[in-house]
């Protein structure tokens, strides 16, 4: 065991160094700015009228999971050579694997804040928040977890394919996926209803739907109500479900990631 540890840490500290030396922090101004945009065209009106708050919601929950992928997508098979050398001479895959989580959590906990205190500047925030009293901290909490759990996807994914190019084709279909499944763009029913479960987009719309109170805003500046719907009850026990099934994607996602990389040595030469 303290082994593995002591692998974990060297990896750790490798990415590190290397987020340094590639200018990593470049993730943080592309993420920047897709909040900014975001935040500026939704502005006064989200968390005011149903409608704009849902867009709003959506919108966000979209943002996180995109930059989450983004971030690790390529991470793992552009490295895949390396790695087969490094698990031949003694490294343990599961140290890797979570030396990496460790990294892109760090990264994704600094990407949150920024997404946060974009929205803070240009949305009026209510008072009150659902869960923790402070509704800036549930954001922040729903923010992180999409992020995370969207990071680890790519993780996974990039632990199953070989290439860079394969990665970066089967990404946008992932995205795609998740944002039909979201269930605000189609009413899911039957099947579909049933694989949106499995979506990080679901659960993220539910959590973020819930903490600001969508269906008991007015739908827009004419009135009309939005129908109740179970999936954004203001309750904080939704919200907490919704973030420890998000929680659970992430755990599995990584758990994926360890397995599939475990046949790295089988690759052709």
């Amino acid at each position: 065991m303290s082994d593995r540890l002591k692998q974990i840490k060297i990896y750790f500290i490798k990415f590190l160094r290397l987020f340094v030396k590639t200018g990593g922090w470049k993730a943080f101004i592309f993420g920047g700015v897709i909040s900014l945009i975001i935040a500026m065209v939704v502005g006064d009106n989200m968390f005011v009228y149903g409608l704009n708050t849902e867009s709003g919601c959506f919108s966000l929950i979209s943002a996180c999971i995109w930059i989450g992928i983004f971030n690790s997508i390529q991470a793992i098979c552009k490295e895949r050579d390396i790695i087969k050398r490094e698990h031949r001479s003694g490294m343990h895959i599961s140290s890797y694997i979570i030396s990496r989580a460790l990294y892109e959590l760090l990264i994704c906990i600094i990407q949150a804040v920024i997404m946060l205190v974009i929205c803070i500047i240009f949305l009026d925030f209510p008072e009150e928040g659902l869960v923790t009293g402070n509704i800036m901290v549930d954001v922040f909490i729903t923010f992180f977890l999409v992020l995370l759990s969207s990071d680890y996807l790519g993780i996974a994914v990039s632990s199953i394919v070989k290439t860079t190019t394969t990665a970066m084709t089967v990404m946008p279909f992932i995205l795609i996926v998740q944002l039909v499944l979201s269930g605000v763009l189609f009413a899911l029913e039957g099947n579909a209803a049933l694989i949106a479960k499995i979506t990080i987009s679901k659960w993220g719309m539910e959590a973020l739907g819930s903490i600001s109170n969508m269906d008991g805003l007015p739908y827009n500046a004419a009135g009309w109500m939005i129908i109740p719907r179970d999936a954004y009850a203001y309750e904080s026990g939704h919200v907490i479900s919704a973030w420890l099934i998000i929680l659970g994607f992430s755990l599995l996602y990584l758990l994926i990631g360890i397995v599939c990389l475990k046949f790295v040595d089988k690759d052709k030469r």
